[in-house]
């Protein structure tokens, strides 16, 4: 969603890097170009207004000028008031002392509250909690069916005594009472022992009076101690206008941002914390009831100004990821077994359970100067990986060597596609294997000596200058008697000087040919083939 964005923040603090100060002019270029983004990116007046001010009066004052590098010193100011913005700090639930804690769930019709309430819930129950959904929207069509699906998607019940609008027209049916179910709602948690009970009502195409009067009457009879704001952060300017309408008209006490993986532009999350001073709790960022997250700030900061997410990555591993597996696999490692295709299955696998896998790359520092190539990445690709694995018999995952050319062409057939396409990925996998077998031994790069991959110094013409002068090779034998003479008995005329000599420390002596060096055992590979 804040692609654009944090394409043009990042383009501009590159020209700033290239100062070795900056002046009055130079800060105030930056932040027009600033201004311009936010702008852009639909973030409204008032709050674009707000934040180009702090973040000029800071890069004015001593904090920038005095730094040792003032580029970077800005880029932190815009960090900074960037999470100002968003909210500060992240916000919890704050859950009741007494259970259960009611949530009520407020918003216009296509928001996506009734997704979001069993993400919501699902969310709650990893952490412990034993939620009970409450179908209260009984005016649009269908609601009380899909909370059901969601739920039961979920694995969370659902309190729907009421079917609901079956019909086409966005009406209230007769006899319906959105107020009683919300009631009867809250009995039945108490009776059932749930500790938290989410309630799900009515939205409108646009703000109402009749909408506004019924989240009230729901509010004043559950006393709810979180009223969550779903909005839709695709549309624009208009959330901060909704919001603040449901502001005065209901009240809430936080934000949830729904569709945050859209391709908008994002001046809904930017601004509606600003303008109506309640934080954002919680973000949805795909269609998946496992794709919704806690919103922290920093962390969203950190995204839009291309620094990565790293944090949201490895809590997303960790969920992911069995721990008895990678514990398993490390022994694997270390007690020198090879890497299998059965192992590299199980990984992939659980890689795929934690999110789709541009997302996750996404989440990496400086990922936005690859913005294209991640967008022309193709999915499907680890589904045709799985499905040649998927293809081997069991010995042949366990042992790729035994993959001649019949085998991988029924593999090939087996898994759709070609033989050449079975043998590229038999062969990143045999360097995969390499690289773990030379990493578990405790070497470097595979075809490097062990401790010397990667080395600086190494290799190159900046490191001929620090190596030691080649030993001196005398040709021919010296006009001088005496000289020729030594050079018969094999002595040379004048040895070099050991290293350290000048300084009146007599070291070791040192072979002086590489040929009477002794070899640790199985270095001798890599000089030759000696």
């Amino acid at each position: 969603m804040f692609a654009t964005l944090s394409d043009r923040l990042t383009s501009t603090f590159k020209n700033l890097r290239t100062k070795g100060r900056l002046s009055e002019a130079d800060i105030d270029a930056t932040v027009r170009e600033i201004r311009r983004a936010l702008l852009d990116a639909d973030v409204a007046v008032p709050v674009v207004r707000s934040f180009t001010g702090a973040v000029r009066e800071r890069a004015l004052s001593a904090e920038v000028s005095g730094a040792l590098n003032p580029a970077q010193q800005v880029v932190k100011i815009v960090n900074e008031e960037l999470v100002a913005i968003l909210g500060g700090q992240t916000r919890t639930l704050n859950l009741a002392k007494n259970p259960p804690t009611v949530i009520l769930l407020a918003g216009l019709q296509g928001a996506g509250k009734t997704t979001l309430a069993g993400k919501l819930a699902l969310h709650l129950k990893g952490q412990g909690h034993t939620p009970l959904l409450v179908a209260a929207d009984l005016q649009r069509p269908n609601a009380v069916t899909q909370l059901q699906v969601v739920g039961e998607r979920a694995g969370v019940p659902v309190f729907a005594p009421h079917p609901g609008n079956q019909g086409s027209d966005d009406v209230l049916p007769f006899g319906a009472d959105p107020v009683a179910v919300a009631r009867e709602g809250l009995a039945t948690a108490k009776s059932k022992l749930h500790d938290v009970l989410i309630v799900d009502t009515a939205g409108r195409l646009g703000v109402d009076a009749e909408l506004m009067q019924q989240a009230s009457d729901i509010r004043d009879a559950l006393d709810p101690d979180e009223i969550l704001f779903v909005i839709d952060a695709m549309i624009g300017q208009d959330a901060v206008t909704t919001a603040q309408a449901f502001a005065d008209g209901v009240g809430f006490t936080g934000v949830v941002l729904s569709k945050l993986d859209g391709d908008a532009r994002g001046g809904a999350a930017l601004s509606v914390a600003s303008v109506t001073g309640k934080p954002i709790m919680y973000a949805s960022t795909g269609e998946k009831l496992t794709e919704f997250e806690v919103f922290h700030p920093d962390r969203m900061a950190s995204r839009i100004l291309d620094m990565g997410d790293i944090l949201t990555l490895i809590e997303q591993a960790e969920k992911a990821f069995d721990a008895g597996q990678a514990e398993e696999m490390v022994d694997k490692l270390a007690s020198g077994k090879d890497l299998t295709l059965e192992d590299f299955l199980t990984q992939m696998q659980q890689l795929r359970n934690a999110g789709p896998l541009k997302k996750m790359m996404g989440m990496l520092p400086g990922m936005g100067q690859m913005r294209e190539a991640l967008d022309n990445f193709d999915e499907r690709e680890v589904d045709r990986i799985e499905a040649i694995i998927r293809s081997m018999t069991p010995a042949e995952r366990r042992t790729p060597k035994i993959i001649n050319g019949s085998r991988r062409s029924r593999i090939a057939a087996g898994s759709g596609t070609k033989p050449s396409d079975v043998n590229q990925l038999l062969e990143r996998f045999d360097g995969a294997q390499k690289m773990m077998r030379q990493m578990a031994k405790g070497g470097g790069v595979p075809g490097m000596p062990p401790g010397m991959g990667n080395l600086p110094g190494m290799g190159g013409k900046k490191s001929r200058g620090r190596t030691a002068p080649p030993v001196r090779k005398v040709k021919g034998k010296s006009g001088n008697p005496a000289k020729r003479a030594e050079q018969e008995r094999g002595i040379t005329s004048k040895p070099a000087a050991p290293q350290g000599s000048a300084f009146g420390i007599a070291p070791k002596a040192e072979p002086t040919s590489p040929t009477d060096i002794e070899l640790p055992a199985g270095l001798d590979r890599f000089l030759g083939g000696r």
